[in-house]
């Protein structure tokens, strides 16, 4: 077992880099937008290029990003009924759920997308917008995002085994964990703190 939990350790910091990689595609996405609509309001011309990258970057983000985001407990849940019972019994559903449910999705969906990715690429498949991009990179982020959602779900489930056998911490225990917003108000405060302090100098 102290193999399989070395190897979650190794998976969630994986999913952790990717995740913290992955967010920047955010502010990519914000600054291609933005300079779009500047040139198309103050020169009146624009590019559906332009506006498919957009879309590929939300993609990507919301695709990639899903590992992370079970690896942040971060999905939405409803635990009316499940918070009633005791933790190690809400361990064992949840243990269900990724063993039969969301493993058995991802690996479903994988298997469904793979065909059209290779199809589109041999193809040289492009967007049918003037103007518009080639489309079999975004269609592999979705292998490639159930890949690595799948990956964390591995993970997930080897935490859960850890704590019903007294050998992992609780997987869902977040106590110290902050927020992504938490985080992003600290590091505007700690900003704003340098440049006061730089500031004073």
């Amino acid at each position: 077992m102290s193999a399989l939990l070395q190897l979650s350790r190794g998976i969630d910091r994986l999913t952790e880099f990717i995740g913290r990689w992955v967010a920047w595609l955010v502010l990519a996405a914000v600054v291609i937008s933005a300079g779009n609509a500047t040139v198309r309001k103050v020169f009146n011309t624009s590019s559906n290029a332009w506006l498919e990258v957009q879309w590929y970057l939300f993609s990507a983000v919301f695709l990639l990003a899903a590992g992370y985001t079970l690896l942040r407990q971060e999905h939405v849940r409803i635990d009316v009924i499940l918070s009633r019972f005791s933790r190690r019994t809400q361990v064992k559903i949840e243990l269900f759920g990724l063993l039969c449910f969301l493993l058995p999705m991802a690996i479903t969906v994988i298997d469904l997308v793979l065909p059209l990715v290779l199809r589109a690429y041999t193809s040289g498949e492009m967007s049918s917008n003037a103007g518009g991009l080639i489309r079999w990179p975004v269609f592999a982020l979705v292998p490639v995002g159930f890949s690595l959602l799948a990956l964390q779900a591995v993970s997930e489930v080897i935490k859960r085994l850890g704590f019903l056998q007294g050998l992992a911490p609780d997987p869902g225990h977040k106590e110290g964990a902050k927020s992504a917003e938490e985080e992003l108000a600290e590091a505007i405060l700690a900003q704003a703190a340098a440049k006061a302090q730089g500031g004073a100098q």
